[in-house]
């Protein structure tokens, strides 16, 4: 007879044990790589035996050491669906798994940029939003600067459909629905990107060990008391400047509110939107201006209005109309779409009222954008004559610290816990945050490519990446551009192997830096990934020059990844500049012959350099036959082959 003291010892000792645990990764509707031998691994007490089953049927059987257990599940080829059971003390079932191609798609803001932001130039998609065999795991945005991670702290597997398609990473959607519409294969994409992010933030301290300034900012952020005080500190800034802001607008503070319909704004001044505050030379703006309007609509228009449109505003704003709020944007880059209330608008006269703040020197209602209210098919036109006020004048608000992109914070929290499970590729889509530092971002993205593929073990995994997209307005004369040294520093990271790059030089928008056009994006990464990752021989790159020669003062140049012939779409645009010995470029004008580029200018005599589609927002009209824009680039003049 066992004493009471031992039976006790005995239901603690039971009482004890921990349940078997699995990362967030293992969970229902996940897709693993197809053709490579997966671990499936987790969290056990020490000496707690783990059995796991495919369908049923035993795979592998492991023993909790320091903690964890881990188990090899053999090479599967593209099939599903399958319920995977791990069986311990507790039994964890994993539901509705595939094995298709893994994706991870990273980057910066026009990586994450969900399918709700762009919802208006695919309405069709997103109606037709049925893909239950491409799945996303969307990673918590929760940064590490003390050690790369094991785990997320949340995240799930969700199939693309329409309860959820919203948040689906656009440029990934569209990259996997052509690469499942090609073979059919399940498709699981690992989106970890996060906007504004520069390559730095991107690399493990391993990978930092070359660059110790960049070093030396994330280890200082190590400090969570240093973190806890910074953003602290910034709050506090913020909250100081929005409540001096809000004691001093007028259009708040007013015993009659400049939304209020009552409101006499007779004596306002006239404003044009689109159109920017005008500021002379050296001034700057920061604090609100308020601008209203008043619109007469029919009972059929009224009744059919659902939504207010007010494109692009720097730098935050809010909506009213008839004296009630329907929305507000606190930055400037999210396009402006507000639902009306129901019953809110009226046969006969409405006062639409916005208030904009101006927080960075300048404000603006973007041109080039949609100004309207009505529903997407119907538009009732709002641009034109405004009435405009200015309600307060503030010092500017300084800059606050983002933390979050500091040096390895997101390599150590975003993309180390993904490193144990395999992957066929990435997609990646950043740089805008690094043209200011296009000096060695060559270098840096490099280091980062092959870091990475170290850390995943899996030798020199397919890395296809998007250049950055055309912006800002046209220049009328070639000058120098940032924006286009950061394109040539990604076309040199093409000297890593097994790497490729989707052109996108020709699909941006000068006033946005977040263009909506991300199915083209996603076709051409997926192009590349036929060839790189599914070794088929399908033509994914567009022209790149291979020659240059000099004939008299003209330069002729020849070009590889033509295809079927080179194809020029204008003769009389901006597209190539060329310099003499000073230095000093001027447009050329150039001819297509016999499938290469000749290129003169009246103005140069013996050209020594070359430029093509180089600016912040350059022409682009080189193309090959399958309709792929040529490399930007910026060559000296040689007569041999480069």
């Amino acid at each position: 007879m066992l004493r009471p003291l031992l039976v006790l010892c005995i239901i603690v000792s039971q009482c004890a044990v921990a349940d078997v645990s699995v990362p967030k990764l293992i969970s229902d509707h996940m897709v693993l790589q197809r053709d490579i031998t997966i671990p499936i691994w987790g969290y056990a007490d020490d000496g707690e035996s783990v059995l796991v089953k495919l369908n049923g049927k035993p795979i592998g059987n492991s023993i909790g050491n320091k903690g964890k257990w881990q188990i090899s599940l053999p090479a599967q080829a593209a099939s599903g669906p399958y319920q995977l059971d791990i069986i311990a003390n507790n039994r964890l079932t994993i539901k509705d798994v595939y094995f298709g191609d893994v994706w991870l798609a990273s980057g910066q803001s026009n990586m994450e940029l969900p399918m709700r932001r762009v919802a208006e130039d695919y309405p069709a998609d997103i109606a037709d939003a049925d893909y239950p065999l491409i799945r996303q795991f969307k990673i918590p945005q929760i940064y590490n600067f003390k050690t790369p991670q094991e785990d997320f702290a949340s995240g799930s597997w969700a199939p693309v459909t329409q309860d959820n398609i919203s948040d689906v990473s656009a440029v990934a959607l569209y990259f996997a629905k052509a690469l499942y519409k090609h073979n059919g294969v399940a498709i699981g994409i690992l989106n970890n990107a996060l906007g504004g992010s520069p390559v730095e933030a991107w690399m493990s301290e391993e990978a930092l060990q070359k660059f110790p300034e960049s070093l030396a900012e994330g280890i200082r952020f190590r400090d969570d008391e240093l973190i806890a005080t910074i953003t602290a500190a910034d709050k506090a800034k913020d909250g100081r400047w929005y409540t001096e802001l809000n004691k001093k607008d007028q259009g708040l503070v007013a015993s009659t509110p400049w939304y209020s319909p009552e409101l006499d704004d007779s004596e306002w001044d006239k404003f044009t939107i689109p159109g920017k505050r005008l500021l002379t030379e050296g001034e700057n703006f920061n604090g609100v201006w308020w601008f209203r309007k008043t619109i007469t609509l029919t009972a059929e228009q009224v009744a059919n209005a659902n939504t207010l449109r007010l494109g692009r505003i720097v730098d935050a704003d809010e909506a009213y109309i008839n004296g009630i709020k329907v929305g507000n944007t606190t930055y400037q880059y999210p396009p402006r779409r507000y639902s009306i209330p129901k019953d809110l608008l009226k046969e006969g006269q409405n006062t639409l009222a916005v208030r904009v703040i101006a927080n960075s020197g300048r404000s603006e209602f973007v041109a080039d954008k949609p100004y309207w209210l009505g529903t997407d098919q119907q538009h009732i036109d709002i641009a034109g004559d405004w009435k405009v006020k200015t309600a307060a004048v503030m010092p500017p608000l300084a800059g606050g610290t983002f933390i979050r992109w500091k040096p390895m914070g997101l390599y150590n929290g975003l993309t180390a816990p993904l490193t144990h499970l395999p992957i066929k590729g990435v997609i990646w889509f950043q740089g805008e945050s690094n043209v200011g530092q296009w000096h060695d971002y060559h270098t840096k993205f490099s280091t980062m490519i092959q870091d990475w593929r170290t850390k995943w073990g899996q030798g020199d995994f397919p890395f296809i990446f998007a250049q950055l997209a055309n912006f800002m307005e046209k220049q009328a004369k070639p000058i120098d551009s940032a924006w286009a040294q950061l394109r040539q520093a990604q076309s040199q990271t093409l000297s890593e192997p097994n790497t490729a790059m989707a052109v996108t030089i020709d699909i941006g928008e000068w006033n946005d830096i977040h263009p909506t056009n991300k199915k083209t994006v996603g076709k051409r990464l997926a192009l590349a990934a036929r060839a790189l990752a599914l070794g088929e021989d399908v033509v994914y790159q567009g022209p790149e020059v291979a020659s240059i020669q000099v004939q008299n003062n003209d330069l002729l140049l020849g070009f590889k990844h033509i295809a079927d012939g080179l194809v020029l779409k204008s003769t009389d645009d901006h597209s190539f500049a060329i310099a003499g010995a000073d230095g000093h470029f001027e447009w050329a004008n150039a001819a297509l012959i016999n499938d290469k580029i000749r290129l003169s200018s009246p103005n140069i005599k013996q050209p020594v350099r070359v430029r093509y589609a180089w600016g912040d927002n350059p022409d682009a009209a080189l193309y090959n036959s399958e309709q792929l824009p040529a490399v930007p680039f910026d060559e000296k003049v040689s007569t041999n082959p480069l």
